[in-house]
Parts: structure tokens; C-alpha cells; sequence
């Protein structure tokens, strides 16, 4: 009895010996005018057999018979025409040295590696234009759409469209912004225009939806596209990349514009390739590894192959998820998780003992800023003397490299947070003047979709139908994305020197009733009509204008084109330390109290009463 296994060899065997073997005899009909008698009838006759046996031999060899005809592919007719030309040599040697009886005329073999090739090509691709619909003269049915972008990733989208079972698009055309890319085809589609041309093509050609490839327009073009599509009535979706495919971060199905795609300045790409072998077997800690930016910055660590990754954070659950996902994304790299509070130094110095890391990454932090203001004691506990006790222990162990994240709600601060930051900004500069271990800041914006950040508050208040608070009309910030502060904090540690504060070029501010209102419309529906916008006014701490760089401090360029250095004027070590034990004496004490010490350490700190929606504020001191 045939297994199902041999069944299945035999068919696909048979399905290619019945077109070699009508190649062959067609080649012979074609080279004697269809009068096979005498001489080419015997020659055929008795040279057949083995003209299609060394022809499968070699498409055996080449695993011809394994493919699937349904997905084949230019590189499949390309392995196609190499197995035959093979084949037609063998043929050929064969008949010269064993074939003695019979002479095979060498143009009968020249026409059979012709029709071979042909009939071989043509009964593979069927399947495949079958399942793309390619012989249908007719219009598919289904919405009518434009791809953005005649390029590698337009191709791939155009050919996800056409074979997804879920997906009924008509693709129209492409629309693409290089002049010598118009009116060519791509894959039998035409390209039809330029972006500014899409307005007129939704009307031409009745166009329900525009579809881009994540990480093809910058943000601003998006943005633009976005505002477009409001007017035009049609709809704009993206389309996930093929990395992002493979890393199985998305669905096949196209998403909704997600606000990322909306930065107003190009995605920044800072270039990693430099730091590899700063990273290559170290030890690496990263503290406030469950949260936003500490666990994405795991995730870039495990591409630069560190000897193991120790995982530092109080959270429980967080760090029992994210040992799981990084232990699922690369099981070559040690993946320790140490539960641990910064703020408890004991604690602490058993985990650099235990693992003596080479390359700390410090992003650890409270960052709620309305919060922080009733419990101003705890920030400073949480924030400053939790970098001190880091930085401390760093040196004690000999640590090579300690990277700090700080923000831009550091300079000039406002709130409890950001003079809290500025402190533990103070402490580190203070101490990489005299420290063997390279001790550096890297200071940013806000982080787009970070837990607790404005993005998730305005999707929720969306979800349950409105009203989107925003606090001032006026107020702006810089905004990136997970994982440029990620790259940016690596990026910063591998060009670090010691005392530096680097700060990303994040381009223009973002008003966030702008935000509230993209999230609006990116979700299908009407400002003002079905979601409303409240303005719910300042809250404590908060203030318009976020700086990257504070009054006395100049910036200059480093050897990356994105990141600048903020230089000022570090404190001393000695006035930075009888800072902190002032404020240790105090840090249980009623809030008003802790508050007003701070401001006397921090003498830029600023209350909201003294923002403008014209003029930067004046600096004046917060009053107990």
C-alpha cells in the first residue's frame, strides 16, 4: 500500500513528466513540420524515455517537485530556468557519450529546453494568477483605493491587498512624489499621479481609501494626508511594514492612522551600529525596567548582544511579564529580574553585588506632575536620592558607564517633578567631574502612548464618549516616540565622555488641543459634534512652555546630527551634597515645608500663576 506521503511524490512527479514529455515531442513535431515517420519517429521513440528521466532527475535534485505553484515567485522561475538549462546539458551529454543507436538533432533539444521552459512556466503560474484574480478581465469588487508609494513597500502592500481572503480592495493605482515614476505600472497597476494630485484622483476615481506602509511618509505628510481626507471624505489607513510582520507586532489587516504616525518632524533613526561593541557581553542594569521607557529599552539592548540584562523595578507584575517577553525574544541573553526599591540603598547594593553590572541605564522615576505636588517629599525621595544612591553605588562597584533619563520639565522647572529631576541632574554632573565611572544625562520630552502620558487619557475619554480635557489651548510640547528615547538614552551612553546632558533635536512643539483633535477625527468622528473638547484649565505644577535648555546653558553639536549637549555651569559636589542633607532632614515633614526647602534649592522653580500665553514667564520662587 502507497502512503499518503509517496502518493504525493508520485502525483507531483507525474504532473511534470506529462509537459516534459509533450515538450519533448512537440520540439519534434516543430523541427520535422509535424512529419514524425522513419528516421524521427524512431529517434523519438527510443530516446523519450530518457530525455524526461534525466529532466526530472534534475528537477528532483532542484526540489521542484516540493513548491507550491500557488505562491510561486520570480525567484521559483528563476530556479525554473536554471533546473531545465541543467537538464538540456544532461540531455545533450547523454545522448553524445551513451546514446550511440540514435542521434538526437540538436535542434530538436534546443526547441525542447525552449517549450519545456514554457510549458513548465505557464502551468506553474496559472494557480498563482488564478488566487491574485489576474484573470479576471473585470473590475474586482470592493472599495476603491490608492497605494502611496511606487516602491519595494508598495509592491509588498499591493500584494498583500490582493491575496488577503479579508481584505475586498480594488487597488486604482499608485500616487507617488518622483517624476520619472509617473505613468509606469507596478505589478499591472498604474501609477496615477503625485500626492498633490490625490484630491483630484478620490473625485476621478470614486476612491473610498488611501493607503500607506508604516514608516513611509514622515509624520507631517501624514498629518497632512489626514487633514485631506476630512475634507475629501475618504479614509486614510496604514498598513503594517514587513519587519513589523515578522516581529509579530500587528495584524495583517490595515489599522487606523495611530497617532505616531503623526509626529511633525521625520521618525529620527539614530544609528546603533557604533555602540555594538560597547555593549557586546556586559553586564547591563536597567532600573524602572517594567515601565514605558525601561522596558523598550531592553528590547533595543537584545539586538547589541549583552552578556545578560538585570532587570531592576519594584512592580511585580510588570517585571514578571517583561522577563517572559524577553525570554521569548531572545533565549540566547540572561534575563535576571531584581525586585527592588531605589530608595532602599541596603537593598540595592545587594544587587550590584550580586550581579556587578557594567552599564547602567537609570530610568527609574516618578513622573506624574499634579500628583507629585501633594507628596513632594516622596519625589524627592523617589527621584533624587534614588539617582544618588544609584550613582553612588555605581562608583563603589565600578561601574564603566551610568546613563541617566531626565526631562525637559527639568529646566527652569514648575512642579515638584522637575525640580526634583534638577537635582538629580545637579548630582550627576557634580560628581563625573571626579568619578572614574562615565556618569551622563539624557534629557527629552514627552513620550508618545507612555503609560500614564496624554495620549492613553484622550483614547480613553474618547472611548466613553467624551468630553477630551486639555488643559490650557495654549500649551505645547515636544513629543516622540518609545522607541527614539530608547535609541537616544543607548545612543548617549556609547558617545558619553562623563558630566555630559544630552537632549534630542525633536524639531517643533505640538499644541496638545492639536493632538486632542487628530485623535478625534483619526477615530471616526466629528470635533465638536460628537466628541467635545473642555478646556479644564493649568493644573498645579504644569506650565505652557516645556525648555530643553535652561537660562545659563548654551547647546552644541555633538557627532550625531539628532542629539545636541546642553553645557552650563555644574554645581559643585560639596553644595549638591549639603543640598541633600538639608532636604533629608525634612523629607517626612508636612508638604508645604519639604516644598519650600526645594525652592530654596531649586531657585528657578516657578509657579503657574506666572505663565503667559505671549511672553516665556519670569522666574520667581514658589512661596510656602
Amino acid at each position: 500500500m502507497f502512503t499518503e506521503r509517496t502518493h504525493r511524490l508520485l502525483s507531483a512527479l507525474f504532473m511534470l513528466a506529462v509537459p516534459c514529455l509533450a515538450a519533448y515531442y512537440v520540439a519534434y513535431l516543430l523541427r520535422f513540420d509535424a512529419n514524425l515517420s522513419g528516421y524521427a519517429q524512431a529517434a523519438f521513440n527510443s530516446s523519450a524515455v530518457f530525455v524526461v528521466a534525466v529532466k526530472l532527475i534534475s528537477m528532483m535534485y532542484a526540489r521542484l517537485h516540493l513548491d507550491c505553484a500557488r505562491y510561486v515567485t520570480f525567484s521559483d522561475m528563476l530556479l525554473l530556468l536554471r533546473t531545465t538549462t541543467i537538464s538540456t546539458i544532461g540531455i545533450t551529454l547523454v545522448d553524445t557519450l551513451f546514446i550511440t543507436s540514435v542521434t538526437i538533432p540538436r535542434s530538436v533539444i534546443l526547441l525542447d529546453w525552449g517549450i519545456t521552459l514554457m510549458m513548465l512556466a505557464g502551468i506553474r503560474t496559472l494557480p498563482r494568477l488564478i488566487r491574485d484574480k489576474g484573470w479576471l478581465l473585470g473590475k474586482t469588487p470592493g472599495a476603491s483605493v490608492l497605494i502611496v508609494g511606487a516602491n519595494d513597500a508598495g509592491e509588498a502592500l499591493l500584494r498583500s491587498v490582493r491575496i488577503a481572503p479579508t481584505l475586498t480592495y480594488r487597488v486604482v493605482g499608485f500616487v507617488d512624489d518622483r517624476p520619472n515614476f509617473q505613468n509606469r505600472r507596478i505589478a499591472g497597476v498604474p501609477v496615477l499621479g503625485t500626492r498633490n494630485d490625490i484630491s483630484h484622483l478620490v473625485a476621478k476615481h470614486s476612491i473610498d481609501e488611501v493607503l500607506i506602509t508604516s514608516g513611509t511618509l514622515p509624520g507631517k505628510d501624514v498629518r497632512s494626508l489626514v487633514e485631506l481626507a476630512s475634507c475629501e471624505a475618504f479614509r486614510v489607513k496604514v498598513l503594517p511594514s514587513c519587519e513589523q510582520l515578522l516581529r509579530e507586532d500587528v495584524d495583517v489587516n490595515p489599522r487606523s492612522v495611530a497617532i505616531g504616525d503623526l509626529l511633525r518632524r521625520p521618525t529620527i533613526k539614530l544609528d546603533i551600529a557604533g555602540i555594538r561593541d560597547w555593549l557586546s557581553d556586559k553586564v547591563v542594569m536597567v532600573t524602572g525596567s517594567a515601565g514605558s521607557i525601561g522596558s523598550e529599552i531592553c528590547r533595543q539592548l537584545l539586538e547589541l548582544s549583552p552578556a545578560k540584562i538585570v532587570l531592576v523595578d519594584r512592580s511585580e507584575t510588570g517585571q514578571f511579564f517583561l522577563e517572559r517577553e524577553l525570554s521569548r525574544l531572545a533565549p540566547h541573553i540572561e534575563t535576571h529580574v531584581a525586585l527592588a526599591d531605589l530608595t532602599d540603598q541596603g537593598r540595592l547594593q545587594a544587587v550590584f553585588a550580586q550581579y556587578s553590572p557594567q552599564i547602567v541605564f537609570h530610568a527609574a522615576a516618578y513622573k506624574h506632575v499634579p500628583l507629585l505636588e501633594a507628596h513632594v517629599g516622596e519625589a524627592i525621595k523617589n527621584i533624587a536620592f534614588a539617582t544618588r544612591n544609584l550613582v553612588d553605588l555605581a562608583e563603589e562597584y565600578r561601574v564603566e558607564s551610568f546613563v541617566m533619563i531626565s526631562t525637559d520639565k527639568a529646566v527652569n522647572p514648575t512642579s515638584v517633578m522637575g525640580s526634583c529631576k534638577r537635582l538629580a541632574e545637579n548630582y550627576v554632573e557634580a560628581k563625573a567631574a571626579t568619578s572614574p565611572c562615565r556618569l551622563v544625562t539624557v534629557r527629552f520630552g514627552n513620550v508618545l502612548d507612555s503609560a500614564g502620558s496624554v495620549v492613553p487619557l484622550f483614547r480613553e475619554q474618547i472611548a466613553r464618549g467624551g468630553p477630551v480635557t486639555v488643559t490650557h489651548p495654549d500649551m505645547v510640547r515636544y513629543f516622540m516616540l518609545i522607541p527614539e528615547a530608547a535609541q537616544l538614552v543607548i545612543q548617549a551612553g556609547a558617545m558619553g565622555r562623563g558630566g555630559e546632558i544630552f537632549v534630542l533635536d525633536m524639531g517643533e512643539p505640538v499644541k496638545i488641543l492639536d493632538l486632542a483633535r487628530d485623535m478625534i477625527q483619526l477615530s471616526g468622528l466629528r470635533v465638536d459634534e460628537d466628541i467635545e473638547i473642555e478646556i479644564a484649565g493649568l493644573r498645579p505644577g504644569e506650565k505652557l512652555y516645556e525648555e530643553l535648555y535652561a537660562s545659563n546653558e548654551r547647546h552644541a553639536p555633538t557627532g550625531h546630527d539628532k542629539i545636541m549637549k546642553a553645557i552650563g555651569q555644574p554645581r559643585s559636589l560639596l553644595e549638591v551634597l549639603h543640598d541633600f542633607g538639608q532636604l533629608s532632614e525634612l523629607l517626612d515633614a508636612p508638604n508645604e515645608i519639604v516644598r519650600q526647602a526645594l525652592a530654596e534649592i531649586i531657585p528657578v522653580l516657578r509657579t503657574e500663576e506666572t505663565e503667559s500665553t505671549d511672553n516665556r514667564p519670569a522666574t520667581v520662587r514658589i512661596a510656602a
